[in-house]
């Protein structure tokens, strides 16, 4: 399956604006949320490609709404790649654990965001 269109979310409005610019300029079409209840509503709604998703965020995380997304029939098919600042072995294997088919570790490049779409 090619990916055209990525879900990116994220609640600092400084990194979703920055993961929108590196995926829209890799060609992608981009739709965003701020919240991991959000990003559940709008795969649900929007089926994207693929997402991009924050794991520290307020009303649920990233890891929450990974395992919402991954554990969905409607949604179980949408690969999601978690996006943190949170790098350890665990959160990684706490991802995968989750559902997560990738894992960028923040601060990244946009080759590295890129590269990871690209893998799916």
């Amino acid at each position: 399956m090619a990916v055209r269109t990525v879900l990116v979310v994220d609640d600092s409005a400084t990194d979703l604006k920055n993961l929108e610019q590196i995926v829209s300029g890799g060609g992608y079409s981009v739709i965003t949320a701020t919240s991991g209840k959000e990003a559940v509503s709008k795969a649900k709604s929007e089926h994207p490609d693929a997402v991009l998703l924050d794991v520290i965020m307020n009303d649920m995380n990233g890891f929450q709404a990974c395992r919402t997304i991954t554990s969905d029939p409607d949604t179980q098919d949408i690969p999601v790649v978690l996006v943190s600042s949170k790098g350890e072995k665990t959160d990684k294997l706490w991802g995968a654990e989750n559902g997560a088919k990738g894992y960028i570790t923040k601060p990244f490049t946009a080759q590295q965001v890129l590269d990871q779409l690209r893998a799916l």
